[in-house]
């Protein structure tokens, strides 16, 4: 996991994409970076509300919004198609856990050249590949084991 910013770095990475850094953006963000998880609007309201009772979760979605528009986060969508947001914007890609609703990012550079090296020999006519993420769906076969990503 990435270090924690300051709520001034946070200021100074949310005006650098070309956003205003209100309360409620940097409330927000700070939630986003404090959780290895990949939270719904829902939950970040969930982490924010306590401390913070006069965003409301409409805020909330507009919020996520602006960040994933400004490229400071993405939007994952769960089988089930409800979006997610991923605060780790380097290239990996996700495993989607269907049993427990819950999505691990899944770093592979042997399989991150093999899909690269695939697109690039297909040579798409009229297109560029600007990005690709795999989306595993799979299951916890025993709860009660920790998963290994190897």
């Amino acid at each position: 996991m990435q270090k924690t910013l300051s709520f001034e770095e946070i200021k100074d990475k949310i005006s650098d994409y070309g956003l205003k850094a209100t309360h409620q953006r940097l409330v927000v963000y700070d939630a986003l970076q404090k959780t290895s998880l990949h939270p719904s609007a829902e939950d970040v309201y969930d982490l924010i509300h306590l401390d913070n009772p006069s965003i409301t979760l409409a805020t909330i979605y507009n919020t996520l919004d602006s960040f994933v528009e400004a490229k400071l986060i993405s939007k994952v969508s769960t089988e089930a198609g409800k979006s997610r947001y991923d605060f780790n914007t380097h290239q990996h890609h996700h495993i989607y856990l269907s049993n427990t609703d819950e999505i691990i990012d899944y770093h592979d550079p042997e399989l991150q050249q093999l899909l690269s090296t695939y697109l690039t020999k297909k040579k798409f006519k009229n297109i560029t590949i600007q990005d690709f993420r795999v989306h595993i769906k799979a299951e916890i076969i025993n709860p009660d084991k920790k998963i290994s990503l190897l």
